[in-house]
């Protein structure tokens, strides 16, 4: 039986660090899966800032899950020095908070062109930076987002396959969906390979984002077969996803849309762990 321990991208409560702490204690939740802080990208923070998140962190009990970074959110036919650069800054910031995983991606594939045209450069890029992550003691793990390589469960098996255990996974159901690809049939294919889950439903009609178990991400289904299988601690990172605000559209490449209307982020972020915690209830976990 797994060990569920929650995570969440906090920026979604709020902009403030403060007010991110005070939504993850009001829901019990000790980790966080850092993204935006005050406004700010966790890439494009300064030592001196990163160093005072880590120490707020530090006080108020929580510890940190993984880097939400944008890493690989970058077109695979841009040039890689700069985007490298900026990775470096990331992991040095990592190493100054104590955060021992970066969430990252494999490159926006150009619109209209086949992946397996740039699947050289693609993996020439990703070992170039998970020689540098494992340098500096951290863990790389690759979600599936619509529009990189790594979109479908094909793709993901196959970058999974060819670095082994040297690159994690992230298994998102939501984005799953938003690529027309079925969550369940994906969670067959590339279950030995999760590292851990972003929490994130939607409608295959649509793509709209809905509270984990109210869409087609089969959320419910993936979380037994996980507490059945697994022996030890999983984390599942709630990503609400459910009310926009600035961070969240300079984050996407594509229109961001959910199903359901709350009246704040907030809201939004307390209806999205509740969701997840009664779907924990429903399994036994």
């Amino acid at each position: 039986m797994a060990r569920f321990v929650l995570s969440a991208f906090a920026d979604e409560a709020a902009d403030r660090l403060e007010d991110q702490i005070g939504a993850l204690k009001a829901q019990g939740i000790g980790l966080i899966e850092l993204r935006g802080v005050n406004g700010v990208s966790c890439a494009d923070l300064t030592a001196d800032e990163a160093d005072d998140v880590a120490a707020a962190l530090r006080s108020a009990g929580i510890g940190f899950s993984a880097l939400g970074s944008p890493y690989g959110k970058y077109p695979i036919d841009k040039p890689f020095e700069p985007h490298f650069e900026a990775f470096r800054h990331g992991l040095a910031l990592c190493r100054r908070m104590g955060c021992g995983r970066v969430r990252m991606f494999s490159f926006y594939m150009p619109e209209g062109d086949d992946p397996a045209n740039w699947r050289g450069e693609v993996f020439d890029r990703l070992s170039a930076m998970l020689d540098a992550a494992e340098a500096a003691g951290i863990q790389l793990v690759h979600e599936n987002e619509k529009g990189i390589y790594g979109d479908t469960d094909e793709r993901c098996r196959d970058l999974m396959e060819h670095f082994g255990g040297r690159l994690g996974f992230i298994f998102d159901p939501a984005n799953f969906i938003q690529c027309g690809v079925d969550p369940l049939s994906a969670f067959d294919r590339l279950h030995t390979h999760v590292t851990y889950m972003h929490i994130k439903d939607a409608l295959m009609r649509s793509g709209a984002v809905v509270r984990a178990g109210r869409g087609d991400g089969s959320v419910r289904e993936i979380l037994a077969r996980l507490n059945r299988d697994r022996d030890g601690e999983v984390v599942l990172t709630v990503e609400p996803h459910l009310a926009l605000f600035g961070g969240l559209t300079q984050l996407q490449r594509d229109p961001v849309e959910n199903d359901e209307i709350f009246t704040d982020r907030l809201s939004a972020f307390d209806a999205a762990c509740a969701a997840l915690k009664d779907l924990l209830k429903e399994i036994g976990a």
